[in-house]
Order: C-alpha cells, then sequence, then structure tokens
C-alpha cells in the first residue's frame, strides 16, 4: 500500500493505521498472522500501513517472513533514520487515525519511557503523542520472570524477562494517551473500538 492510498482511504471514509515492527522475534509470526486477520476482518474500514525498524527488517528476514508481510499488506517502508520515512510527521498531519507498535522490543519501550526518540519508531510515538493520536504498543518483555520464544528453526528459546524491563513497561502505561497491551486477543477489541460498523459484523 502506497502513501497514496493512505491518502485516498482517508477521502473515502476508511480508518487509517500505521504499525510498527521492531526488532523483537518473540511473537513475532504470531503478531504478523494476527494483523492479517484483522485486516481481512476490517477490511472495508481500515488500510494498514506497515513501517520496520532497521532491527525489524533484519529480524523479519531472519524469520522468512518478509514474502509474508508485503503479499499482506503490500508496500512496506523500512527506517533509513529517525525521520525517513516520514512516519512522524504523517502521524502529525492526521493521516493514521492510530499507531501500533507490535511487538517492541524492551529497547524501544525503555526509549519511549524515558522520551528519547532518536529512532523511527521512538521519535513518532513522541510525535503521535504531541498530536493526540492514540499509541498502542505490545511489549516483549511484559512480565517479570521466564517466557520461552521460538527461533526461526524452531527451537525453544528461554529468556529472563527483567524487573528493569517491567518497570519502563508500566511507566508505559502510565502516559496519556499510550494504551499497553499484554497480548494479542486484546487487538479484537482495539480493531471493534477504533474501526468497527455494521459491515464487519
Amino acid at each position: 500500500m502506497s502513501e497514496d492510498a493512505v491518502t485516498k482511504g482517508k477521502r473515502e471514509g476508511r480508518g487509517t493505521m500505521a504499525w510498527g515492527i521492531t526488532g523483537s522475534g518473540h511473537r513475532l509470526a504470531e503478531t504478523v498472522e494476527a494483523l492479517k486477520t484483522q485486516q481481512r476482518r476490517h477490511r472495508n474500514r481500515v488500510d494498514i500501513a506497515v513501517y520496520l525498524s532497521k532491527a525489524g527488517y533484519q529480524v523479519m528476514k531472519y524469520y522468512k517472513l518478509m514474502d509474508t508481510l508485503t503479499d499482506a499488506f503490500g508496500r512496506i517502508r523500512i527506517e533509513q533514520d529517525s525521520n525517513t520515512p516520514f512516519l512522524a510527521g504523517a502521524l502529525q498531519l492526521g493521516k493514521f487515525d492510530l499507531f501500533l507498535i507490535a511487538p517492541a522490543t524492551s529497547n524501544t519501550v525503555a526509549k519511549i519511557a524515558l522520551g528519547i526518540a532518536d529512532s523511527l519508531l521512538t521519535n513518532s510515538v513522541i510525535m503521535a503523542l504531541k498530536a493526540f493520536v492514540p499509541v498502542y504498543i505490545m511489549p516483549s518483555d511484559y512480565a517479570v520472570g521466564v517466557t520461552v520464544t521460538k527461533l526461526p528453526d524452531g527451537r525453544d528459546l528461554r529468556l529472563r524477562i527483567r524487573r528493569e524491563d517491567v518497570a519502563h513497561v508500566k511507566k508505559l502505561a502510565r502516559m496519556d494517551g499510550v494504551f499497553v497491551l499484554e497480548d494479542l486477543e486484546e487487538l479484537d477489541q482495539v480493531f471493534y473500538t477504533r474501526f468497527h460498523d455494521e459491515e464487519d459484523a
């Protein structure tokens, strides 16, 4: 989907959403499938534009998901620097009704919580919030403990979720305009609330 398609969707009364993907492999394949499902379910009501961080692009290739992503969502925009592509400006100008980052690495979460805007996605979050665009974030590290994630070859990888990372998640949840998602099932409510009409029932 090109930038012009997003603008056209706005003119035709459809909602618009920017989806940012960071370098987290945890729940990545599941997130792609969940957004594909939402896009099919709400295809008459919302256009989704996909933005990859530099690390997100690398991890997408590592998990062999780039073709899947492109087939489902069309043009994929890849970070060059904190302002290129111009996602922050598009959010400020009202081209998108909401901004979703899923999954979000602990690095991205920490930067947003601390107000650091030195990458495409973190800069875009700050600009979205300044423009009253709601931001939804699904952190890869949500609760203290141990989680198991899948490597591209199918092997399990045990990872410790540190209290320091969870502290940043809790700080995000207290920020005006930011909504923290614990799991992918919560996307149903997000899409229903923001983009539902009778055709989707």
